[in-house]
């Protein structure tokens, strides 16, 4: 998955996002969540992650993700294939016992602790219990494309006038022929 950032040309980007551009345009756990095979949906915190994502990890991945300028946050992509990785409530408190131990999840990532370090500290607490299942990349590239294709916005036809806005929150047959 070295290439992933080249070959899918997903951009990651600060922040939850209402829906991926063509671009890429989400942040690390949003990309992760489609990478997986699940629905694309906005994902403001770690605890909004399916089951199978590790919680510490997530949180940790988030961080760096909004912490990390537009050049660093790139170097996270290589990771959204590996926070599906959910264990045992002792493995996952040993992930956050080592997170915690060398970043301030709290605050702003501090003068001294660099982004390089997250990037140690992320791949530190990857290495601790079970891994993520491997995916195959052609179904990461797959599932990547079908989200950057989708429409950006609901469909327009008949929802763009009042009339027929009106018609769908009262029942048509409320309203009659209004236009």
């Amino acid at each position: 998955m070295s290439n992933f950032d080249h070959i899918l040309n997903w951009k990651l980007k600060r922040g939850s996002h209402p829906f991926p551009g063509p671009d890429g345009g989400t942040c690390i756990n949003e990309a992760a969540v489609v990478a997986h095979g699940y629905p694309y949906r906005r994902i403001k915190s770690h605890l909004a992650m399916p089951p199978s994502f590790s919680r510490p990890i997530c949180r940790l991945a988030l961080y760096l993700n909004d912490e990390a300028n537009d050049a660093q946050r790139q170097r996270l992509l290589p990771f959204v294939t590996r926070l599906a990785c959910a264990d045992t409530p002792a493995v996952e408190a040993l992930r956050e016992d080592h997170i915690r131990s060398r970043i301030d999840l709290d605050g702003p990532l501090p003068i001294h602790s660099s982004f390089d370090e997250g990037i140690r500290t992320l791949e530190g607490a990857l290495a601790i219990g079970r891994k993520a299942e491997a995916i195959e990349f052609d179904q990461v590239r797959d599932r990547m494309a079908a989200v950057r294709t989708k429409p950006t916005k609901p469909s327009q036809r008949g929802a763009g006038t009042l009339s027929a806005k009106l018609k769908s929150w009262l029942g048509a047959s409320q309203l009659g022929n209004v236009e």
